[in-house]
């Protein structure tokens, strides 16, 4: 099964889900079916972001947007967040206002519209789990799984109100967890969101590991001016100085930078790398360089000539 037709087969899970547990919530008078449906909404907009991503992989950059159309998923990822606070907010006051009056819950009508909504975000973990090394999937399971733990304590509050006939304040108590809930992950996504637009260094990637490892690259004396940003949260960009031994040709120090790309990407997760090759300087005492650099700036077309005057700068 494709990554496409799972997260469009969760999404059309979720739509249902949502528009149950709202008609439920009205007619049960339940607020923990409302807050249960804002969840599943904070899923559905996780899902169509997951879905855009998919989509923006498949364009080309162009001439306007030489990097692509990655970004355009952190700038729908801040709505969705803006979204879910507001949802919250509402919730919140609510509840607040439930608490000081609470209206009859139908316990019976919760438990049944919970216990199936936890089944159903149960199938949908199933059918996203196929595909969790994604990390846009990973993010689309771990809501789902969330959903259903909700959902769960939703239940669980209907069945006490049907069993015990009271309680009628569980209901409204259980929708503040679940806002404060939605709440911690609006802003979780906000600060990944920000750190993105904001080029910070990825989330787990230790520069000075990184900077170590093209360092120790046959052919490489030294790393400065390293530095990681993401593009989105999947696409990972990289651009840094790197000394190289001796006074290569130009041939040799390409080669040498394809040696770096190669061992960093797939261990970094770097997609795009800019390097700038450098050549060690080589200086005598009396302020002249050495004869064997000026042996090779004399060549004529010498590409090492090039190299070691202004370095080469290679994307």
């Amino acid at each position: 099964m494709s990554r496409e037709l799972r997260l469009r087969l969760v999404l059309g899970l979720n739509l249902a889900l949502a528009a149950g547990l709202v008609v439920a919530g009205v007619f049960a008078h339940s607020l923990g079916l409302f807050a249960a449906a804002g969840d599943t909404f904070t899923d559905i907009g996780a899902v169509l972001l997951a879905l855009l991503a998919v989509r923006l992989t498949r364009r080309s950059p162009t001439a306007q947007r030489s990097f692509g159309y990655h970004r355009s998923t952190i700038l729908a990822a801040q709505a969705n967040a803006a979204a879910m606070l507001l949802v919250c907010g509402v919730i919140v006051i609510e509840a607040v206002r439930r608490l000081q009056n609470p209206p009859a819950v139908h316990g019976g009508l919760v438990l049944v519209a919970a216990a199936v909504a936890a089944v159903a975000n149960g199938a949908a973990a199933l059918v996203v789990a196929g595909d969790r090394n994604d990390l846009n999937m990973r993010a689309v399971l771990l809501d789902t799984m969330g959903d259903a733990a909700a959902n769960a304590g939703v239940a669980g509050a209907g069945a006490v109100i049907l069993v015990t006939g009271a309680y009628q304040r569980l209901d409204p108590a259980v929708s503040i967890v679940i806002a404060v809930v939605i709440a911690a992950r609006a802003v979780r996504l906000l600060m990944q969101a920000a750190d993105v637009l904001l080029e910070s260094t990825p989330a787990g990637l230790d520069l000075g590991e990184l900077a170590g490892t093209m360092a120790a690259v046959s052919g490489v004396d030294a790393v400065h001016d390293l530095h990681v940003w993401s593009l989105s949260s999947e696409v990972r960009a990289l651009s840094a100085h790197l000394v190289l031994s001796g006074h290569p040709t130009l041939e040799e120090a390409q080669v040498v930078g394809d040696r770096v790309r190669a061992t960093i990407g797939p261990r970094f997760g770097i997609a795009h790398a800019t390097l700038e090759l450098e050549c060690e300087s080589c200086v005598q005492e009396d302020g002249e360089p050495c004869a064997e650099l000026m042996d090779h700036s004399a060549a004529a077309g010498s590409p090492a000539g090039a190299a070691g005057d202004a370095g080469r700068h290679l994307g």
